[in-house]
């Protein structure tokens, strides 16, 4: 349905996770009955969570909890970690600073070169932990590391930006050419944001094992005050999810999965993520208040750092609990920020569905919630 904004400009409505709600059916089931596990390629996963590739959530050690915990830790290899021989000092200083020295001091850790020789260690030190090897860079860097990446033995390889399109036109340097590059590689490769139908349809023809769906809709993103870009998490992700089934009839049953990321900041975030056709989500927000997590209570992106033009910030968002109880529980709050897991087991549960297949096709309202 469209809106009329004026005379000259019509828009569609689009609703965020905030907007709508999951309906319980005729069924129900026992939590412990409920299937939360999730493949991608070749890699089999206890739950369907990665830990995004941001410094405050992910270090090697983090990235490693994931994998023993059954989720994916996606190591930003653009990081400090790539950048300094020991981040730990400056991990801390980060979290020392005061708000309105932030940014700049941020633009001068991050300024750095990102050193071969870290990216090839890290992603060792992560193998040696016996856990699935999950590395990010910018499509403007993957040019210029991935062999490195590859060569290091990474598994997942996943190239993400606010977003990211199949045809990006520049004047002043050659492109990204994704179907090629994925086609060349052999690794499945994970790539986005995305936010509509049609970008995310195009990645798909790239060969693409992943699309991630999202635009700076984090809690550290200031992409719609700074660009005025903004695009509603549960529309983009029930988008994309239409765009896969009409990419598996195009490609005669191609499945390529989708990842909501960005928005997602309690439990029932990520259950309506999965109910408008998520397969798996990547966290920020939801795994930076781990009291194990990187950024001791802060969390920033990449964004946040921006030598040109910071579309991000660093903001506190306080720790909860380990991350072993982020995921698992026992919850010690009941706002939706711990035992993610066993919230979406019982979101499952209540509604009558046996995996994350199956709850795609929970029934959705539209019910906006309002604090008064």
């Amino acid at each position: 349905m469209e809106i009329e904004i004026g005379r000259s400009k019509r828009a569609r409505r689009v609703y965020a996770f905030d907007d709508i709600a999951v309906v319980p059916s005729r069924r129900t089931r026992d939590p412990e009955d409920v299937s939360v596990g999730w493949t991608i390629d070749a890699y089999q996963f206890a739950i369907p969570v990665l830990a995004a590739p941001m410094d405050s959530v992910v270090s090697p050690t983090t990235a490693i909890m994931m994998g023993q915990l059954g989720g994916v830790g996606v190591l930003d290899l653009e990081g400090l970690w790539t950048r300094h021989e020991n981040p730990e000092p400056l991990l801390a200083e980060i979290r020392s600073l005061p708000a309105d020295k932030a940014t700049a001091r941020m633009q001068q850790m991050y300024s750095a070169p990102i050193q071969p020789e870290l990216v090839t260690a890290r992603l060792a030190e992560i193998r040696a932990g016996g856990v699935t090897v999950a590395g990010a860079l910018s499509p403007q860097r993957t040019q210029e590391l991935y062999e490195t990446v590859v060569a290091a033995g990474v598994d997942l390889f996943v190239i993400r930006g606010t977003t990211v399109s199949a045809e990006h036109v520049s004047q002043n340097q050659e492109p990204l050419n994704l179907k090629k590059f994925i086609y060349e590689l052999d690794v499945p490769v994970i790539v986005g944001g995305a936010a509509t139908y049609t970008a995310a349809l195009h990645l798909m023809r790239t060969g693409a094992a992943g699309v991630l769906v999202g635009f700076g809709g984090g809690a550290a993103s200031t992409t719609r005050t700074t660009l005025g870009i903004h695009a509603p998490m549960a529309t983009a992700v029930a988008d994309v999810a239409g765009a896969r089934r009409d990419y598996m009839d195009e490609s005669g049953g191609r499945y390529v999965h989708v990842i909501a990321d960005g928005g997602l900041g309690t439990s029932g975030d990520i259950v309506k993520a999965i109910a408008c056709g998520a397969d798996a989500v990547m966290l920020g927000t939801a795994l930076a208040r781990a009291t194990d997590a990187p950024g001791g209570g802060f969390h920033w992106g990449a964004e946040a750092h921006h030598a040109q033009l910071p579309r991000g910030k660093r903001v506190e968002v306080g720790t909860v609990a380990p991350l072993e109880e982020i995921l698992y529980g026992p919850a010690p709050v009941a706002d939706g920020t711990a035992n993610l897991v066993g919230a979406l087991r019982r979101s499952m549960a209540t509604t009558g569905y046996s995996d994350l297949k199956e709850f795609q096709r929970v029934e959705v309202v539209v019910a906006p919630y309002r604090v008064n």
